[in-house]
């Protein structure tokens, strides 16, 4: 169940969020991606509390990307990380440069 959720929500010319809507490190990546001009549809974030399956969706991006904390960015269908991993490229300019390549801005 839990990977197939989250398999269904990675997708190639999209960018996707997992977050706790709690967590301050996941509102920190929303404020920052909401400030880009994202085509619409192209951005989502994704609460993993809001099915119950909090643990096993964690667990599937530990096994997915090594990691199971959140926020888990990913950038069409590879995780580049968390916030302080977007932040950095966000910084570095690596961030529009991604975004742009995979078409994902207007």
């Amino acid at each position: 169940m839990a990977q197939a959720f989250v398999n269904s929500k990675i997708q190639s010319g999209k960018v996707v969020v997992f977050i706790k809507p709690t967590c301050p490190y996941g509102r920190r990546t929303q404020e920052l991606l909401s400030q880009l001009p994202f085509k619409q549809g192209l951005l989502e974030f994704v609460d993993i509390t809001a099915n119950g399956d909090t643990n096993e969706i964690q667990d599937y991006l530990q096994q997915l990307t090594g990691a199971r904390t959140v926020p888990r960015v990913f950038i069409g269908q590879e995780c580049i990380g968390g916030c302080s991993d977007l932040v950095n490229m966000h910084e570095t300019g690596e961030l529009l440069t991604r975004l742009k390549q995979i078409g994902a801005l207007q």
